[in-house]
């Protein structure tokens, strides 16, 4: 899986389309947190946890924009700092994985009049997943036949 955002030295260089995860199976989704804050903030990343080990981060910038890149689980991003105060931790709202996790049928950017990436889709068997950046990160899913559009 060749993974990375729009130039972003962390994440280094993504080649091909919005693709990213075509074909892989998701066994967890997790929010990145800043403990001081509690469970009560929204995640400053959102970390898809593959089924081969692998993750996939997206992480809101300063400006709102989402970037896309390779995650690090189980150890948190070199961002979290200091890493005490950080931790992986389960989103209320989103359902329990289906057995062996969802596959990702397809997946799409939405960008806005720049080009930046501001809202990812990750359409899976039974469902979608939108993940929308701002001054953090927002994740929700919503239930469909083979992740076709369903309303959100």
């Amino acid at each position: 899986m060749d993974l990375g955002t729009d130039g972003d030295a962390a994440y280094g260089p993504r080649r091909g389309g919005a693709e990213w995860l075509k074909g892989a199976r998701i066994v967890r989704v997790l929010g990145i947190f800043y403990r001081p804050e509690g469970r009560m903030g929204e995640p400053e990343a959102v970390s898809f946890v593959l089924d081969d080990g692998q993750s996939v981060r997206l992480t809101c910038a300063s400006d709102g924009t989402l970037h896309v890149g390779a995650g690090t689980w189980p150890q948190l991003p070199d961002w979290c700092v200091p890493a005490a105060q950080w931790e992986f931790a389960e989103l209320a709202g989103l359902p329990q994985p289906p057995e062996g996790g969802w596959t990702v049928l397809s997946t799409d950017e939405r960008r806005d009049e720049r080009g930046e990436v501001h809202e990812a889709v990750i359409r899976c068997e039974g469902g979608r997943f939108v993940v929308v950046g701002g001054d953090t990160v927002g994740v929700r899913f919503t239930r469909g036949h083979r992740g076709a559009a369903a309303a959100t």
